[in-house]
């Protein structure tokens, strides 16, 4: 099992204001991860930190590249990732207690003794969410030399096989009446 990498801020060295970082993250970020919708990801997280006196401010921009198999013949793609997430950190006394009852998903609690925001897991979770939701050939490539026959072929099977069951069944209640 590969340890990736901790990436975090020091944030209490920094002056209040704004504050940019940028980060490269690859396959080997999410080798840990059991499962994934994507591979060969190539994806640039670029984080804005607001720092204020008693929080933070995150904006975190994805973009980049991943492969990810199609919905439809299950041939690898190379989709866009891209997505933008805020996340309000607040420093408190009692961050384990605040947590629990928090129920804005953009609200995270730290210690007022912390000096360090650990990054991982919300970069972990915001490039796994800017994967499209739905993952198709476009339009000029369906059908095409990329596309999986055998899969193409079998879908327009059980599609026309369907469509005779269906329409069986739409006529079926009416035979009653036949002979009224």
């Amino acid at each position: 099992m590969i340890k990736r990498k901790a990436i975090e801020i020091a944030f209490v060295g920094l002056k209040p204001g704004i504050h940019e970082f940028t980060y490269d993250i690859s396959d080997s970020f999410f080798a840990e991860a059991a499962t994934r919708e994507f591979a060969n990801c190539s994806a640039t997280v670029k984080l804005q930190l607001d720092k204020k006196s008693s929080f933070l401010l995150l904006k975190f921009e994805v973009g980049g590249k991943a492969d990810v198999g199609c919905d439809r013949c299950g041939n690898q793609l190379t989709k866009d990732l891209w997505d933008e997430f805020n996340i309000v950190v607040k420093m408190v006394e009692n961050p384990e207690e605040m947590n629990q009852l928090e129920e804005d998903p953009d609200v995270f609690y730290i210690s007022k003794t912390e000096s360090h925001i650990y990054l991982n897991d919300w970069i972990f979770e915001f490039v796994s969410l800017s994967v499209p939701v739905q993952k198709l050939c476009s339009a000029e490539e369906f059908g095409g030399p990329k596309c999986n026959k055998e899969v193409l072929e079998k879908l327009r099977q059980m599609e026309a096989n369907e469509d005779a069951n269906n329409a069986n069944a739409i006529w079926k209640g009416l035979e009653k009446f036949k002979d009224n």
